[in-house]
């Protein structure tokens, strides 16, 4: 099937429930063998976006479309989609082959074929050696394996999950993002992943989707949803970012801070008021000087990696990311580039405490 072929259509989609509406006719195209990641906060549409997709839910308007042919009322057994939830729901008076195997009985599968299948597709999951164990005696890394493989054994187009990951150990979760997209890559299917943890997002998927409030903000690759956020929601989710306001004067020049700073973006009207977006590890810390905005530091935290600092700049704190480290007390100079800078139209989230600029 060519890759660029749409498996799923929501067209103008919206769901309320008691009186709330939780999705607001948002639209969105999947693409055949994409991985997708459905990112936002707690309660912002993305496990109802799932959960219609899986047929558990159905949409009060639009159309939810599948190879072109509208699907709204088709029930989830008949729809070529598997769901794993991150409640495992496995059957623990059964082995993990049977468990795997449990669909296919259902349909009457032939033994041999049901043999065949269940193995290729422990061995997918690095669970060959597993066939005849219990599932409450494996970990939870090791049920989750189990569980995307009963999933995956009736050859579904799209597998949905559904936070999978959220029951697993810090170390395990991060194993379990690589797997996930080798198994994705090797099955060549549609993914569609749902969570709230932008490093998951932007680790495994070819294309993410952010949401709030019941509306789709921003689509695009990972690297284009870090490096080129739309509003102030995104950048502040994707990520940590300093988020002030500014004055556009005129294309690629901006003022922020109560000063004039050149940057790359044009397109807005002349002195419109904007949002100005830096990402910690974009500013440079150098010596105090009249050529850049300063200020003092305020706390040195270390991350592992780098230290993370925040700068007072007269009453705005700057969060900055280093590898070298400042004490605090120290008065240093902010240096950014011009492509630094981002500028974006205001948002709902301007102004927001948790989306501005670094907070004390």
């Amino acid at each position: 099937m060519d890759q660029n072929k749409k498996i799923i259509e929501l067209k103008g989609i919206s769901k309320s429930f008691d009186g709330e509406q939780i999705l607001k006719s948002i639209d969105l195209d999947i693409h055949d063998k994409e991985f997708v990641t459905l990112l936002g906060p707690s309660g912002c549409g993305k496990t109802t976006t799932l959960r219609i997709i899986g047929g558990f839910v159905t949409p009060d308007a639009g159309d939810l479309l599948f190879l072109g042919k509208r699907i709204n009322d088709v029930p989830p057994y008949k729809r070529k989609v598997n769901t794993v939830f991150q409640k495992y729901a496995l059957f623990p008076h059964l082995d993990v082959f049977e468990n795997v195997a449990f669909g296919l009985r259902l349909v009457k599968t032939p033994e041999k074929e049901i043999v065949r299948r269940v193995r290729e597709m422990l061995a997918l999951v690095n669970l060959s050696d597993f066939e005849s164990r219990r599932v409450d005696l494996l970990s939870g890394g090791q049920q989750q394996r189990v569980a995307i493989a009963r999933a995956l054994v009736n050859q579904p187009k799209v597998l949905l999950l559904d936070e999978p990951l959220g029951a697993l150990d810090l170390k395990l979760r991060k194993e379990m993002q690589y797997e996930l997209k080798k198994i994705q890559q090797r099955m060549g299917i549609t993914f569609i992943y749902v969570t709230h943890d932008q490093e998951e997002a932007l680790t495994m998927s070819d294309t993410v989707v952010v949401m709030n409030g019941g509306l789709i903000h921003q689509i695009g690759t990972p690297q284009d949803i870090y490096n080129e956020p739309i509003n102030a929601f995104t950048a502040s989710f994707i990520g940590e970012s300093n988020i002030v306001p500014g004055i556009m004067h005129r294309d690629c020049l901006v003022e922020f801070a109560g000063r004039d700073f050149v940057c790359v973006d044009g397109g807005f009207e002349k002195d419109e008021p904007v949002d100005v977006v830096v990402r910690p590890e974009d500013v440079d810390i150098v010596a105090a000087s009249d050529e850049y905005l300063c200020g003092k530091v305020t706390s040195v935290t270390f991350k592992g990696v780098h230290y993370e600092m925040r700068v007072d700049c007269g009453g705005t704190t700057w969060r900055v990311h280093s590898t070298d480290f400042t004490p605090i007390g120290s008065l240093v100079g902010l240096r950014l580039t011009p492509e630094d800078i981002h500028i974006m139209h205001k948002s709902d989230a301007s102004g927001v405490k948790n989306y501005g600029g670094a907070q004390p």
